[in-house]
This record gives structure tokens, C-alpha cells and sequence, in this order.
């Protein structure tokens, strides 16, 4: 049964829980090629260290867990997303794309003065955009994506944005001055509470249905005002963006759920979302697979 649960804001020394070592196979046959379209790799944290400033703990996570984690659910592909805890050393992600082959893509975090030299190496690894933090790095994130956006135009990449679009004023205009593609994380990040009618929600729809945007059927736990799966108060939002661009949302784990204010999850109830979210099996079938290999290049 869902209960309700407040989403406080977690304290910098929060140690994160693990994420079940056993997930369970969604209930539908998933299609061949299908992509996890955002995950993280933590540790072993001797190998790896975390930054000092880092706002949470994550228990390990490694790619041979993430490996089991596909496999179990039917996925062929993933695309790594560099967590904060790393803050601008990505060797913890660029080791594990290293591994992983030409199965897997990776979204990074650099510094402002990154060389260009290094944004080729990171291309050569199979990182394919740049990922900006704007629920917690304010208008500064906003002035480092806009600069940043300018130099990876050459590389073909995209800019990722964890942004709350309930409180980022003029996202539309934003997006639009980028020169780059752009992805939403986490439906916009937005809290279900609100409803679809708000204004940032819409303009998110706005910009999908324009093909302006990307976004990430993903982390409807950082959503909800419910503690367990389904978390039907989800539901609307994320059948509205499928609505609005059925062409431009993919869908990820967010696996291993770090820094999470519910109960942990299972996996295969999380991707049993899309069972509601996206009845249509075609369509589905694009969300999971023809989008995120246009998106990727895989």
C-alpha cells in the first residue's frame, strides 16, 4: 500500500541505503536492444575516493552489479551518468565505460577549464554530453552550461540538466539558446504535488512537443509523495511527457537510487511503471529502444 512520506532534504552526512541485490524481471517481454538510459557506478571507494564536499554516502556499486542488474531485466545497453560524490574525476565512469564496451555510453562532468583534449579523450571513451547540476548548483551551473554547451557543438554531444522545472524561470528560453541538444533528467525533477497544470511542467511540454528537449522517464521516487511503488501520483506526469513527445523520452534505472527519501525499491517494479506510463507497446518499444540509440549513437 502507498503511504504518504516527506520529501525533506537529506543532511550532507546521509549514508545512502544499498540498492536491492535482487531485482525481480519486469512483467512484460522488453524489446530487443533496449537501453538503461541513466545509472551510476560507485567504488570500490578505495580505488575510487569521493570528494570531501560530496552531499551523501553511496554504499558501493559496482559494474559487475550493474551488469546482473541488466541482464536480470532484460537490457542490452546502459549509459553511465557521472554521480556528484566524484564531483570532476570521472575515472570511476570512464574505467567502467572502458569495460563495458560499445554497450554502453557516458555522461560526464568537467570542469570550466577543461582542455579540449580532454573532451576529445572522453568522446573516443563513449561520452556523448555533459552533465550540469541545477537543482543545487543555481545560477552558476546555469552560466558554466551555457559556455560549455559552445565547445562540445563540435562533438555532436548534449547537455543533461538536473533541473527542478517548477522553479527554473524561462526554461523554454533556456533551451532553446542552447546550440546543443538538451536532456531533462528525472521528468524535470518536478514534485507530482504540483500537477500537470503548472507552469513549468507545461513549458517542459511545450518544448517536447516543439522536439527542443529531451527528457528521462527516471527517479519517480524523487517525485512522488508516496513510499512505495507505483507511485501512482506519477503516473499523469510521466503519461503526459510520453503525450507530448513520444520521440524524445527515454527511460532509465537511476540504479543504484542513490540518496532516496523512501523505502528502497525494486528495480523490476520500477520498470513495471511503464506498464501504466506507456500501454502502447510500440511506443514503448521507441521509448525504450529506437530513441535512446538515436540519442546515444549506439
Amino acid at each position: 500500500m502507498e503511504r504518504p512520506v516527506t520529501q525533506d532534504k537529506l543532511p550532507t552526512s546521509h549514508l545512502c541505503a544499498p540498492a536491492d541485490p535482487n531485482p525481480q524481471p519486469p512483467r512484460f517481454t522488453v524489446p530487443d536492444g533496449a537501453v538503461d538510459c541513466h545509472a551510476h557506478i560507485f567504488g570500490p571507494v578505495e580505488r575510487y575516493p569521493y570528494s570531501r564536499d560530496r552531499a551523501y554516502t553511496p554504499p558501493d556499486a559496482r559494474h559487475s552489479d550493474y551488469l546482473h542488474l541488466l541482464k536480470t531485466m532484460g537490457l542490452r545497453r546502459g549509459v553511465l551518468v557521472q554521480p556528484s560524490v566524484y564531483g570532476f574525476d570521472n575515472s570511476c565512469l570512464i574505467d567502467a565505460l572502458a569495460t563495458g564496451g560499445r554497450n554502453f555510453r557516458g555522461v560526464a562532468v568537467v570542469a570550466p577549464d577543461c582542455r579540449d583534449e580532454e573532451l576529445d579523450r572522453l568522446d573516443a571513451l563513449g561520452v556523448r554530453g555533459l552533465r550540469f547540476n541545477v537543482v543545487f548548483g543555481g545560477n552558476a551551473m546555469i552560466a558554466r552550461a551555457r559556455e560549455l554547451a559552445q565547445r562540445i557543438h563540435r562533438l555532436r554531444w548534449h547537455v543533461q540538466l538536473l533541473v527542478d522545472v517548477s522553479e527554473f524561470q524561462r526554461l523554454d528560453d533556456f533551451v532553446r539558446d542552447l546550440p546543443v541538444p538538451v536532456v531533462i533528467d528525472h521528468m524535470g525533477h518536478f514534485p507530482a504535488r504540483l500537477g500537470i497544470e503548472n507552469s513549468g511542467f507545461q513549458a517542459l511540454l511545450s518544448l517536447l512537443r516543439e522536439g527542443r528537449c529531451w527528457v528521462k522517464l527516471s527517479a519517480s521516487y524523487r517525485l512522488t509523495s508516496l513510499s512505495r511503488p507505483p507511485y501512482s501520483d506519477v503516473g499523469p506526469l510521466a503519461k503526459a511527457l510520453v503525450g507530448a513527445g513520444p520521440d524524445r523520452c527515454v527511460w532509465g534505472t537511476d540504479w543504484p537510487h542513490p540518496q532516496i527519501a523512501v523505502p528502497m525499491p525494486n528495480d523490476g517494479d520500477l520498470m513495471d511503471q511503464l506498464l501504466d506510463w506507456i500501454p502502447d507497446g510500440e511506443i514503448r518499444r521507441r521509448v525504450l529502444v529506437d530513441n535512446p540509440t538515436r540519442l546515444y549513437g549506439f
